[in-house]
């Protein structure tokens, strides 16, 4: 059973001190993210507050504002408007990420 391999390994590294706790819209909202970053897409912070279709707007600029306080994100201003704002991962959530994808090759194997 790969999949609960996986599932107990992601757990495992969920609980380590070196990564903020994050509640499961986070988490989603993260994933997201990084499958855009992944793309090459910038991606906008009004554009992010409707990628969660069950969640309001306001409840993900809340999470946009507690992923940027425990240091998963950063806005970045955009050189030409400067009214627009483009969320970007940080070398914590790159960090985090690789753990992911390190949990993942484990659990195949």
């Amino acid at each position: 059973m790969s999949y609960l391999k996986f599932l107990r390994l992601v757990n495992a590294v969920r609980q380590l001190p070196s990564y903020p706790a994050m509640d499961g819209t986070e988490i989603q909202l993260l994933n997201i993210l990084a499958q855009e970053w992944h793309a090459g897409k910038k991606v906008g912070v009004v554009q992010t507050m409707g990628m969660l279709p069950d969640v309001s707007p306001s409840s993900v600029h809340r999470r946009l504002k507690t992923l940027r306080a425990k240091g998963l994100i950063a806005l970045e201003v955009d050189k030409i408007d400067g009214r627009i704002k483009y969320v970007v991962g940080t070398k914590l959530s790159t960090k985090y990420l690789a753990k992911m994808d390190h949990c993942l090759a484990q659990a195949a194997t």
